[in-house]
């Protein structure tokens, strides 16, 4: 899962929305994708630190305030383990609420978080980054860093208006439409109301993968559990979700490497 300079690949999963279930979409990818022998790290660029709790890590940087604004050492330095072989995790810290004040005062601003990971793209297979519910220059960021932006969209009008402003934002900033794909996350299939907004948006926006999250207590026994679902729930059927969403991504990603094929 490499670009065609052997670097591993970005994905962001990202919404400016919240609670449409971001963040168990990108712990619960990362945990499938390093279970799949893809050396990967996961990214909490989120102040509330829900990945990072998921994961059982504490929610604090060293330097916290140089981390994603200098990069190299700061950035090496602060990767923690987790319980889960090939899955590291940069955590979250309280001061990630200050980063686009901070990025915008640095020179070339929209591209600091790609040139902080590019160095860790020839370390990594796959690096996932949980984005915070922004539209501001770290969102910008983002964008640019990415390889693939995955957008959860729940079925519901509140949140399809906000997708319809994420798809407004890129356009309006003249980033790349086609690396944005979104899935339909938090889904009641028994309402009638979700199944005419999904029907609706796939006609009024391009680029959505087939596979739908349901709205299921066991995503929600996350947080109890503070494990990524496969890992403590893994013949539940919204694991199999999760599963299909991967398999569609990493075709989407594209072919590469072999998983761990990268020198280290």
């Amino acid at each position: 899962m490499v670009d065609k300079s052997g670097r591993g690949r970005v994905m962001a999963v990202y919404h400016l929305k919240g609670g449409v279930g971001k963040t168990a979409a990108a712990v619960n990818l990362a945990y499938i994708s390093a279970a799949s022998g893809y050396r990967t790290l996961l990214c909490d660029l989120d102040p509330q630190s829900s990945a990072t709790y998921y994961l059982r890590v504490e929610p604090r940087l060293k330097h916290a305030r140089k981390v994603l604004l200098k990069g190299g050492a700061n950035v090496s330095g602060n990767i923690k383990g987790t319980d889960y072989d090939g899955l590291d995790l940069l955590p979250a810290d309280w001061s990630h609420r200050h980063l686009t004040t901070s990025l915008d005062r640095v020179s070339k601003s929209r591209k600091r978080l790609r040139s902080i990971l590019g160095p860790f793209r020839r370390e990594y297979d796959l690096i996932v980054l949980d984005s915070p519910a922004t539209a501001t220059l770290l969102a910008e960021n983002i964008f640019v860093a990415s390889d693939l932006v995955l957008v959860p969209v729940v079925p519901s009008t509140l949140a399809a208006r906000a997708y319809a402003n994420v798809r407004a934002f890129i356009r309006r900033k003249g980033y790349d439409e086609g690396k944005v794909w979104a899935f339909f996350s938090m889904v009641e299939a028994r309402k009638k109301m979700h199944r005419a907004t999904m029907a609706a948006m796939k006609e009024q926006f391009p680029g959505w993968l087939g596979t739908a999250i349901p709205y299921a207590a066991d995503v929600e026994s996350m947080g109890s559990a503070r494990a990524p679902l496969p890992a403590f729930l893994p013949v539940a059927a919204a694991t199999g979700r999760y599963r299909a969403l991967w398999d569609e991504l990493a075709a989407v990603l594209g072919p590469g490497s072999t998983p761990g094929s990268q020198s280290a």
